[in-house]
């Protein structure tokens, strides 16, 4: 190991510019030798980010070999999966397989991990994809990344499907934050509430809102709408495109009595629904945007144009126990974790 000196959050691996942090910078180093601070972890499973998979997609036509490409020459560029359209990255699954003295906690090689930071700041070296999950947004691979000491993880638990896991561990942080936002008998509006954060989302809020409390759920895929309903946890469903804001705002307040909500969430994965989730908050409620989709400059000139008191939230991945307050939430519900498994499970 070399005696550069070293920066607990991982900034002696910044290429370009020099100075700055792993996430905002343009390169990194992923090929030096591992740091007396640093884990090493031998990935089989990129999470990515929802926004950065739907654009990869999409700029690709759904094709997987140039989706596979276009992702190798991101990594080879940047020396970390940073979708350089969203800024966005994900997390990944993998095995301990070397812990530098300094690293702290407890990881020992072996131990099958997640990462819970962001592969947009984490040193990445792909050898090889194997396959690409085009309906649970992962990502086989044969690779290998760098953690800092200040990257947070978790040990993939022995009593559930690695691979739910590590989709429910992608998004901890949503449902934990949520559970601190939603009082009972409140109306929560939920958009993109039948995707992956979604559904975690809207099972929390009901649990935290009661039976007094009005869960809307605002979907557009029709056969998620459907997975959803068999939850049982909203107490309205609706379909709309969240970038008709008139057209969301209409029907979240015939699905609230005429009354504008008390906190609206937003999980969406695609630009432009930042007004659909202002319009129906009431002055003095809560606007929380979880989704890298969101354009913050929009949300906040947008807010000011229709004369908006909300409080606008940014959702932050990292709340604190959110790891084990996530998977607590699918065990405690053999309905979610059935939902989990049979769209992102699977130990291929």
């Amino acid at each position: 190991m070399s005696n550069i000196p070293l920066c607990p959050y991982g900034s002696h691996r910044v290429l370009d510019p020099v100075g700055a942090l792993p996430q905002a910078a343009r390169k990194l180093d992923n090929h030096m030798p591992m740091q007396r601070n640093e884990m090493r972890i031998a990935v089989e499973t990129l999470n990515v980010d929802s926004a950065s998979f739907t654009q990869i997609k999409e700029a690709c036509g759904g094709d997987e070999g140039k989706m596979k490409q276009m992702i190798l020459d991101i990594v080879a560029e940047r020396g970390k999966m940073q979708n350089p359209v969203t800024g966005s990255g994900g997390m990944l699954l993998g095995t301990v397989s070397e812990v530098g003295p300094d690293f702290p906690g407890d990881a020992k090689p072996g131990d099958r991990v997640a990462t819970l930071v962001s592969l947009s700041l984490t040193p990445l070296s792909i050898r090889t994809i194997r396959a690409i999950h085009m309906d649970r947004d992962q990502v086989d691979v044969e690779a290998t990344a760098i953690l800092f000491e200040t990257g947070i993880w978790a040990r993939i638990p022995d009593d559930m499907d690695r691979k739910v896991a590590l989709a429910a561990l992608d998004v901890a942080g949503a449902a934990a934050q949520v559970h601190g936002m939603v009082k009972p008998g409140d109306s929560v509006l939920i958009l993109g509430a039948s995707g992956k954060s979604g559904v975690l989302c809207s099972v929390q809020a009901k649990r935290d809102a009661g039976s007094q409390g009005n869960v809307i759920a605002l979907c557009y895929d029709p056969q998620e709408m459907e997975e959803l309903r068999s939850l049982g946890v909203c107490d309205h469903i609706i379909r709309a495109d969240a970038r008709k804001p008139l057209e969301v705002y209409r029907q979240v307040l015939a699905a609230n009595g005429g009354r504008k909500v008390d906190l609206s969430i937003n999980v969406i994965n695609v630009p432009d629904t930042e007004m659909a989730t202002i319009l129906p908050v009431r002055d003095g409620g809560i606007i929380y945007f979880f989704s890298m989709a969101t354009s913050f400059s929009k949300a906040a000139l947008g807010a000011e144009g229709v004369a908006s008191d909300a409080t606008m939230i940014i959702g932050n991945g990292y709340t604190k126990g959110h790891a084990d307050f996530t998977l607590d939430l699918l065990r405690s519900s053999p309905e979610l974790y059935q939902l989990f498994k049979k769209r992102y499970g699977g130990e291929d």
